[in-house]
């Protein structure tokens, strides 16, 4: 697609995969706003788009799937990604600039505990097999992208994302769709890269956590489910409290 332009960087800089992916997405969320790409246009291709940053595919379908979790994009598979029109401006509304201190991010968390813990105590009663395979696939996606050096922000955003379905109330996915992977708060504070255990051992505990959710939905153990909810989000204000205590 010959209308995608890329904004030139202002000098060359180091270039970690973290920062890699959110330069195409602020690439192609750019080209959506100005027009460049307009609703219904199809995405360059993943080899396009590989070329044109110079980065893996891992790194491009991270940015692809971060776009369709804040609904800008879907990916028709074995056709390619679109753009969809930008969403309407609704009363609820959490914009980027309500999430630039690690204290907004923690009220986002604070609303998460209310929202999630409820919905994985209505998941553990209403789940179906479907729910559960995806949140099982989730997982799995999740450890091994950790071992890649990645910060699995696409399968943690989608095993909450399935514990909101399994609920079987449209609204709790409505919600969380619309939250989209500002609800991770990796993708605002580098968490994994200052937990003094080290990375991997962070996001493994992390994936510990999401592993004892989805054992006590599978097991349609509700008060379980809601306990197990409550503490992996717990966990993660503290951690995000320490990280405001002792900034590095």
């Amino acid at each position: 697609m010959e209308s995608w332009k890329t904004p030139s960087p202002p000098e060359p800089r180091l270039r970690r995969p973290r920062g890699l992916v959110q330069e195409i997405v602020d690439t192609l969320v750019a080209n959506i706003k100005d027009g460049s790409i307009k609703p219904g246009d199809k995405l360059p291709s993943e080899s396009e788009i590989m070329g044109r940053f110079e980065v893996s595919r891992t790194v491009v379908r991270e940015a692809l799937s971060k776009l369709q979790a804040a609904q800008l994009v879907e990916t028709r598979h074995g056709i390619g990604t679109f753009a969809l029109t930008p969403q309407d401006a609704t009363n609820f509304k959490i914009a980027d600039s309500d999430l630039s201190t690690i204290a907004d991010v923690i009220s986002v968390l604070e609303l998460r505990i209310s929202l999630e813990t409820e919905a994985a105590g209505l998941a553990a009663q209403r789940r179906t097999d479907t729910n559960l395979n995806t949140m099982e696939t989730s997982l799995h996606a999740f450890r091994s992208a950790i071992q890649q050096d990645s910060d699995a922000v696409p399968s943690d955003f989608e095993f909450h994302m399935e514990v909101a379905r399994a609920t079987g109330n449209r609204h709790f996915a409505d919600l969380m769709a619309y939250l989209g992977t500002m609800i991770i708060p990796r993708t605002r504070v580098n968490t994994p890269s200052t937990a003094p255990e080290g990375r991997l051992a962070y996001l493994m505990r992390v994936h510990g956590e999401h592993e004892s959710i989805f054992v006590a939905i599978r097991n349609q153990d509700a008060e379980a489910a809601r306990a197990a909810m409550r503490t992996h989000l717990a966990n993660s204000r503290e951690r995000l409290r320490k990280a405001q205590l002792n900034p590095a």
